[in-house]
């Protein structure tokens, strides 16, 4: 296994991280991602930790909290051998405090999320989201006060616009407060938005980004082929509206240029696009997610190899997508003076 560092941060994270959305499965939504329970969410993680993952990537979000619970559970005994990422602003109940970034709502998260997880401390600790009716000096306070008490390790973000992080990353400059060194984003192959704005604010300003849902919401799986129904069993059938959209014609352009690489290559569809991932600047770690033994084993084997030059174009070119503005007329008339990150 690969180890990068996370951001401009010392801290040390494996190329491959897991992600346990599918632990839990407690209600509709998140059991057509996994309802992996204790036992077998053991034997996964031992197979990461053989495989030298150390990053576990959880939410108080995922499955009502249910995720955390089994992550926990899991790692009992282990604890010392993982970072635990979790993240924390979707609403967790009904009342009028109980979801965004508020002193309030953070700090009974936080406490809430580490009984779950049977832990003190959490290593990363994200902003699911930005919240806009909160003042980011109360928020990068409070956030400061959690690594100053030792219950937090780093922090991070999720799901930034540039100018949320950008303004985030002044107010903490500002007052000599802890700097986000991560931000957990969405990237792949058949979204390659990120690119426009988010990795050139990370290379500048060195936060290392956390790639979420690299197989495009499992539309990478190298189930998916032109003219074809969806499989029985996919996920797509209960969440595809929630996640993100790509038309047709790009998925299956994709896929066509997958399928060439995989070939050439003696990979799978989704180790290609992981190992595409991999290669691209600021990405800390890409989050893996697995129902079973079988996918996660399949997803391990996206490191220790790499694409080469030809095959990185060829994906390149197949998955370029016309930047909205100002992006299209930055590469169109400044792009000596703007060189792109990739």
């Amino acid at each position: 296994m690969e180890y990068r560092l996370l951001g401009g941060s010392g801290l040390k994270v494996s190329a491959l991280a897991f992600g346990t959305a599918t632990f839990g499965g407690a209600n509709e939504f998140f059991n057509a991602w996994g309802a992996t329970e204790v036992d077998e969410a053991r034997r996964l993680i031992d197979i990461c930790f053989d495989a030298g993952v150390n990053l576990f990537d959880t939410a108080n979000g995922y499955s009502d909290g249910r995720s955390e619970e089994v992550l926990g559970k899991a790692l009992e005994g282990k604890r010392d051998k993982a970072l635990i990422s979790t993240k924390s602003g979707f609403p967790t109940g009904s009342g009028p405090n109980e979801e965004g970034s508020s002193r309030y709502h953070l700090r009974r998260a936080l406490e809430d999320s580490l009984r779950r997880l049977g832990t003190d401390y959490v290593d990363i600790y994200h902003l699911h989201g930005f919240d806009a009716l909160t003042p980011i000096e109360e928020v990068q306070d409070t956030l400061n006060t959690f690594v100053r008490e030792g219950k937090v390790r780093y922090i991070a973000c999720s799901n930034f616009s540039g100018w949320h992080l950008m303004k985030s990353l002044a107010v903490a400059e500002r007052y000599g407060w802890t700097r986000f060194v991560a931000h957990q984003v969405y990237y792949s192959l058949i979204g390659r938005e990120y690119e426009w704005e988010l990795m050139p604010l990370g290379l500048d300003q060195k936060v290392g980004a956390l790639v979420w849902s690299p197989l495009g919401w499992s539309r990478l799986t190298g189930k998916l082929r032109r003219g074809q129904p969806l499989p029985e069993v996919s996920r797509l059938h209960k969440t595809a509206e929630a996640g993100p959209q790509v038309s047709d014609e790009l998925l299956y352009t994709v896929v066509d240029a997958l399928d060439k690489v995989a070939a050439e290559t003696g990979k799978t569809v989704p180790q290609v696009a992981l190992n595409w991932l991999l290669q691209r600047p600021t990405v800390s770690s890409v989050i893996v997610g697995a129902r079973n033994e079988e996918q996660l084993r399949q997803n391990l084997g996206a490191v220790g190899w790499n694409l080469t030059q030809a095959q990185v174009a060829a994906l390149d070119k197949a998955s370029q997508q016309q930047p909205i503005y100002p992006y299209w007329h930055q590469r169109l008339f400044f792009f000596g003076r703007n060189p792109r990150p990739v």
